[in-house]
Formats: structure tokens, sequence, C-alpha cells
């Protein structure tokens, strides 16, 4: 059974954590934050999920009941926000170039291969090396710390200046940093990867601009073996109707890259193995809305679903006020 661990907040401000198998769902006891039973896993040398038999069994607990309530959180964070840190990996799925090279073909020579089809192409080639191998370097991305994590059912908020705010359904690797320095994964989650799509298009040298966006995790922390095939659907709603919907695909049997490339390439840098750090890490996709021509606008409700995963993740679109910044000599 895959166990999957999801955060909790009560109506009161308490926080709780919930263990879910196809059994059913209970609460943790004595633990309130996914964090802290990681860490004890870790200084006890148990998995997560030896970790959650040796708390024993709490309350159960209906968690679709407690999603529709809004009581359940990202399943990951940290007391401060600022030693979260996202970042992602992208043209790294089977038929991930398309989109992107269609956005980037017409700033390029029609006769040249653009470089996001030559990376992708690279990846094909080597992003899965053999054990004690260095593999292909994905395309890489900073997308901010834990201030631009959005809970699951809450506003994904575009700012003022965005030219778009687009989907992007996929999986994203969870970690927490040992004290030793070692990246410990804690499990996979449901992710919409926000991003700006008419920025990147614009000028591919403004991808670093289009990821500085918020993010959300779905609900739930699965914990084990990542799977090797994800098959999910990703959706848009407006005004109470399906306005756009497609399956997509993830999992390292739909990837050009292996997830252990991708890793090794993001953790084979010293200031991603700070103590007590945590990081949410994008894997990719290849399914975007965008692509196909559809323009989102405020109110419309991104869905996103997918198996092993047993509750949807949920976020409407809205827009920041305009903020005026300005900066002060001393």
């Amino acid at each position: 059974m895959s166990l999957r661990l999801l955060q909790h907040v009560g109506v009161d401000g308490t926080r709780s954590v919930i263990a879910a198998t196809s059994a059913g769902a209970a609460f943790v006891p004595g633990m309130d934050s996914v964090r802290a039973l990681a860490e004890r896993a870790i200084a006890e040398g148990l998995d997560l999920a030896a970790t959650v038999a040796a708390c024993g069994t709490g309350t159960s607990v209906d968690i679709a009941a407690e999603l529709a309530a809004g009581r359940l959180m990202s399943p990951i964070d940290h007391v401060d926000p600022a030693h979260v840190v996202m970042t992602g990996t992208g043209l790294t799925h089977l038929g991930s170039a398309e989109g992107r090279d269609k956005m980037h073909r017409a700033a390029a020579d029609a006769e040249k291969q653009t470089d996001s089809m030559r990376m992708f192409l690279e990846g094909v080639e080597r992003g899965k090396p053999g054990p004690g191998e260095r593999g292909q370097q994905p395309e890489w991305f900073y997308k901010g710390d834990g201030s631009g994590l959005v809970a699951p059912g809450a506003a994904l908020e575009m700012p003022d200046f965005a030219e778009d705010g687009g989907e992007e359904p996929e999986l994203a690797g969870i970690y927490l940093i040992g004290a030793d320095g070692t990246p410990f994964r804690l499990g996979l989650c449901l992710a919409n990867e926000f991003s700006d799509h008419v920025t990147e298009r614009h000028n591919y040298l403004w991808l670093a601009h289009s990821k500085l966006r918020q993010a959300s995790l779905g609900p739930e922390l699965l914990v084990g073996t990542p799977p090797e095939h994800v098959e999910g659907m990703s959706r848009i709603h407006r005004d109470g109707a399906v306005l756009w919907e497609k399956p997509f695909l993830s999992g390292e049997a739909n990837m050009s890259h292996s997830i252990a490339n991708l890793e090794a390439h993001h953790f084979k840098y010293d200031l991603f193995r700070r103590p007590g750090d945590i990081h949410v890490h994008f894997f990719g996709t290849a399914t975007l809305s965008f692509a196909e021509g559809v323009t989102t606008r405020e109110g419309d409700v991104f869905e996103i679903e997918a198996a092993p995963f047993t509750l949807p993740l949920r976020n409407t679109l809205t827009r920041a006020a305009p903020r005026l910044v300005s900066v002060k000599a001393l």
C-alpha cells in the first residue's frame, strides 16, 4: 500500500500530520509537521513508513472532507520560508520539446535547430546514465523560496506586471538536507509549476523571469520508490465549465532524464546541501494549455489530478494589485 503524508491545520490553528493509505487515513500522534517527522526518521535511521508506524495510529480522518473544508496545507513547509528552495528542470519529458520549440522557433532561423531542441535531444541521448556515470545536465531554473508556495485550494496570484499566468502539471520531488549535508528525498507531490509563458515566448533568455512565480503542491506527499508511470489530467475551468483538458504523463518511463540524474545535477552544488533546508524540485512537463493557444484569465480554475494521488490540486488564477517599488539611497 502506498503511503501518503498530509499536513493539516485545525480551526484553532493546531497543526497535525496525516498518514493515508488505501485502507484509510489517520492522524500521526505527536507530529505537527512532515519536516519534524522526517527529522525523526533521519535521527533514528528509519524510513518514513517505519517512523509513522513507530508513532502509532491516531484518530481516523476523511482527507477529502478536510480538503473541501480548506484544512489541508502544502504537504511540506518550514518555519522560516527562506529555508525552502524552489527550483526545477525543463525539457525532461518525452515530447516536452515540441511546445517549447514552437515558442522559440519564431525567434530563430528556420533552418537552425533551436537551443531548446538541442538540449532536449542531448537529454534523450544521455539523460539516463548508468550507475557511477554522470549524465547530461538538464535545463535548470530557480523559482523562489517558500513564500511563493501556495496551499492546495488557494489562489495562484500572478504579479501585476505578468504577461500570462499558465499551469504546468507535473511532479515535484521534496527533499530535506540532513545535518551532514546529505539530501534525503521524502517523496513526490503533484504540482502546478505556475509560469508566465508569454514572457518566455518573447525571448528564451527571459525564462528566468517567467519562472519567478508562485507554485502549488497537491496535498499528498507520496512516500517510497517513485512510480515509473504517472498518468493524469490537467484541466482549466471557466465560469463553471471545462474550458480545456488534456491528459499528461510523468514518471521515468515518460521522461528523457532519470530522476537520479536530475537530483545529481541539482545537489552537486554545495549551496543546495545546507543542513536543515527544504528543497522543492519540479521535474517538468510536456503538457501546456498555452502551447494549444489557450489564454487564461482571472477567475480560471486550474485542476490537476493523477493516480496514485487520490486528491486533486485546484487553484484559482488571480492578479496582484500594482505595487510601486522605489529604491532609496543611504
